[in-house]
């Protein structure tokens, strides 16, 4: 029934192409289009195949041939905003030829998660509510050669243009948010708002619930907040938001980017993430201990506390990543939790009640695969209930304002500082993620092998700018 009303509504909306898209394990959007004509019942039901070795870290060429089977369920496709002519983009799971989920899958792991949740009896439902903040430039500037690294950005809202005498046909007009200035002012020091409100009709045109939109901390930095789902579907959102933000920035002759520190010396982009678990339609997170938690709750949230050098192999999940993770910049890399305190890597946010209590991990960012970053926090939350796992006590000092000394007297755990050290914690910790064989070993090897290769040894092999000010006259 679902594939007959599918096409129906492909008729009623005189659809004339369908776009089947799926995630790699980066979280790059990969897609394929077919003509209306060339899509029956039987393609729909059996799956589209496609080149499996042309992905990266996926198939050898000997073993390229792979399945891309749509899934039809409510909210898992929409009309693109951006073709000229009507097209119908589908998520899509990845099968191998026998019919077997793809353990390399993404999509597939975030449900395999699910399942594992479900038969160990702990809840029904897992929500998600994800945060993803963003810049907008004017242009970007990078450089890669072997006697040359470099990189620029530029925003009309950046301090350093100050000097510039006109923007185009422009003048200068001179107003800007400044470094760490560009929380909530008005226009004309936010130059976003507009751009900001097409971005969110566009959103609410292919189905997300939008609330908030807002200028963030930094220079040309924005954050357009839509409602929590499932996790898989709070996973598919985000490549929803991801995609509508940088097609409206590039159509408005801007680019979008969700790297987690474009901008040395402001605010880095995160995704905080809200997360509460479900049973019967009770919110298991809800009780009377530390504001309103249960003790499930305090459980799930030892787990991630614990594990999260591990998760953070896959919540940041790039060497930027940990450019937003130091001292001063609202990025949370001290492990511990609290209410309303927003420097702790766990906040418990104020007046939650029955229905919305929850936990909010500030530590992921946009450069994760949305559905390995949700299943990573979830796994660590459930081993945590599973072991009783006790966060210790909050923490509602302060934590910006500590030494590195006075972090190492309380004996306060940290984030990871590289992409390698989290790599290398969830090596450790395998097993954690191997549990109800939701990530397997072929896909653990695989994925470390992968950001080695493209990520880690790529930037610890290339000279750095700064260090021909603090190194060349040696």
């Amino acid at each position: 029934m679902k594939i007959k009303e599918f096409l129906q509504e492909c008729k009623e909306k005189e659809i004339e192409f369908i776009d089947f898209r799926f995630t790699d394990i980066k979280g790059t959007w990969h897609h394929v289009t077919y003509d209306i004509d060339a899509i029956d019942e039987d393609l729909l039901r059996n799956g589209l195949p496609f080149d499996g070795s042309s992905i990266p870290a996926w198939q050898p060429i000997n073993k390229s041939d792979m399945v891309l089977k749509p899934d039809l369920e409510i909210g898992t496709h929409f009309v693109d905003p951006f073709t000229a002519d009507p097209t119908m983009v589908v998520f899509c799971d990845v099968y191998n030829v026998d019919g077997t989920p793809y353990e390399k899958c993404p999509r597939s792991i975030a449900k395999k998660a699910l399942k594992y949740m479900e038969e160990q009896g702990i809840a029904d439902v897992a929500y998600f509510g994800p945060e993803n903040e963003f810049f907008v430039f004017e242009n970007v500037i990078v450089r890669d050669e072997i006697n040359a690294q470099c990189y620029e950005v530029d925003t009309a809202e950046g301090a350093w243009n100050d000097y510039i005498a006109e923007f185009g046909d422009e003048l200068n007009i001179g107003h800007r948010p400044r470094t760490k200035g560009g929380y909530f002012p008005v226009p004309p020091v936010d130059s976003m708002m507009d751009l900001r409100a097409e971005m969110a009709k566009v959103l609410k045109e292919i189905g997300l619930e939008v609330y908030v939109l807002h200028h963030e901390v930094a220079q040309g930095q924005g954050e357009i907040g839509v409602k929590f789902g499932t996790l898989v579907e709070a996973a598919d959102n985000v490549q929803k938001l991801k995609y509508v933000v940088k097609m409206v920035a590039h159509l408005n002759g801007k680019t979008a980017t969700f790297m987690p520190k474009p901008l040395y010396g402001d605010n880095g982009s995160g995704m905080h993430t809200h997360i509460s678990l479900w049973k019967n339609g009770k919110n298991l997170f809800y009780g009377d201990g530390y504001a309103n938690l249960s003790k499930l709750g305090l459980n799930f949230i030892g787990g991630v506390l614990k594990y999260a050098p591990a998760v953070a192999a896959f919540t940041n999940a790039s060497t930027n990543s940990y450019k937003r993770l130091i001292p001063g910049f609202e990025a949370p890399s001290i492990l511990t939790y609290s209410a309303r305190n927003r420097s702790a890597s766990c906040r418990i946010p104020w007046g939650a009640g029955e229905k919305s209590v929850r936990a909010e991990f500030r530590f992921p960012d946009s450069s994760s695969c949305p559905y390995l970053a949700f299943t990573a926090l979830l796994m660590a939350g459930l081993e945590g209930i599973k072991k009783e796992i006790d966060p210790g006590e909050p923490m509602e000092i302060d934590l910006f304002e500590l030494t590195l000394d006075e972090i190492r007297e309380k004996g306060i755990r940290q984030m990871p500082h590289t992409l390698r050290e989290a790599v290398e914690e969830m090596l450790k910790n395998k097993e954690l993620f191997k549990q109800g064989n939701v990530m397997t070993e072929e896909f653990i090897q695989t994925y470390q092998h992968f950001k080695f290769e493209s990520e880690i040894w790529p930037w610890e092999g290339r000279p750095h700018p700064y260090e021909f000010i603090t190194t060349y006259s040696c």
